[in-house]
């Protein structure tokens, strides 16, 4: 009994080491995606940061608008993140 158990430890081992690797990396296509999704958060970061900057509403409407500026801007980035983590799993 003994003896099978270490054949059988010696066979899963050598079907183990011999299983092909697989290295997910993103294709070149995902990876110029992502720079576009990062670009184009930046752009509307920087465009709420000057909204922001000029808002003359009131005290109490431009922090609800800056607020509702930063639950998009982490939405977004959320969003991109999932997309970029699912394509180095692919």
């Amino acid at each position: 009994m003994k003896k099978f158990g270490i054949i059988m430890l010696a066979v899963g081992f050598v079907v183990m080491s011999a299983a092909p690797v697989a290295f997910a990396e993103e294709t070149v296509g995902e990876k110029v995606q992502a720079t576009a999704n990062d670009a184009k958060r930046g752009v509307k970061k920087a465009a709420n940061r000057v909204e922001e900057a000029v808002c003359m509403e009131g005290d109490v409407k431009c922090t609800a608008e800056k607020a509702g500026n930063r639950v998009i801007e982490a939405k977004d980035a959320t969003v991109d993140g999932a997309k970029k983590i699912k394509n180095k799993v692919d």
